[in-house]
């Protein structure tokens, strides 16, 4: 693997896991627009990957430490039972969790295919721009409310919103915000449940590979290329949410319009672009 689009590949996948405009859309459009030597058959190919969740992860544990440190802490105080703020939003990330996490066991085997097609990518991608601008829409007819308020039930559609990441083109950062603000969460209560629900779809999917990432040994890719790759996912993943969190708590009007007209663009354009 070329060290140098390796790198760059890291920074995609860092960047654009957080932000509503697909990071396995990207992962696929770009290497292939540049021509990069990027092989996603290859069996260097899953350690890569790995390394780049795990640092994505980390970046999201680390920024959100204080809250996870709070929801743990809470969930045991009052025994698992929602009986004070920290338990119950703890309970509505995990309700939130199982449905993504069953989806994806059950479904991604089956959307394999579309990871390759480039077309299929720019469909999915102009349609998660649409997506996001309906959310601005969406936003401006519900009644605005933080974590607090928001049911079990929403917490499972929000969760199951997730989903949509598995076609490449779709965000999964995007479908949650947009549900959630579906369901009356403002945009800065929405991104912060987004990320919640984030850290542990991402976290399992980086340790579940672990034990394939050992069984390839040390001639499968350079092991100082993958844990800086891992590095740098990790250090722009971290950027992404601060920068997103800030974001959504200064933007309250139209906050997804820009990121959906983008993914408009990029879609499109790309389509556009194929067909001449």
């Amino acid at each position: 693997m070329n060290p140098i689009e390796a790198l760059l590949f890291a920074v995609i996948q860092g960047v654009s896991e957080l932000f509503p405009v697909s990071s396995l859309g990207h992962g696929v459009l770009i290497p292939d627009w540049l021509h990069w030597s990027i092989n996603r058959t290859s069996p260097d190919f899953l350690p890569f990957m790995v390394m780049l969740h795990l640092g994505t992860a980390a970046a999201l544990l680390v920024y959100f430490r204080r809250d996870w440190i709070d929801l743990i802490g809470g969930w045991l105080r009052a025994g698992g039972r929602a009986s004070n703020p920290e338990a119950r939003l703890m309970w509505l990330v995990i309700a939130g969790t199982i449905p993504a996490g069953l989806l994806g066991l059950l479904l991604e085997k089956q959307l394999r295919a579309l990871f390759t097609s480039t077309t299929a990518v720019l469909i999915f991608l102009a349609l998660n721009g649409l997506l996001l601008l309906l959310g601005d829409r969406l936003k401006k007819k519900a009644a605005s409310h933080d974590l607090s308020q928001l049911s079990f039930a929403g917490a499972i559609k929000i969760g199951a919103g997730q989903a949509l990441a598995l076609l490449p083109g779709f965000s999964r950062s995007g479908a949650t915000l947009v549900t959630g603000l579906a369901h009356g969460l403002d945009y800065a209560s929405s991104a912060r449940f987004s990320f919640l629900l984030a850290t542990p779809i991402i976290t399992a999917a980086g340790i579940l590979e672990i034990p394939k990432l050992a069984h390839k040994g040390h001639g499968s890719a350079e092991w100082g290329l993958l844990l800086a790759c891992g590095a740098v996912a990790g250090l722009c993943a971290y950027a992404s949410t601060w920068f997103l969190m800030r974001y959504f708590k200064k933007t309250e009007i139209e906050s997804l319009r820009p990121f959906g007209f983008y993914c408009l663009l990029v879609g499109i354009g790309g389509l556009l672009a194929k067909a001449l």
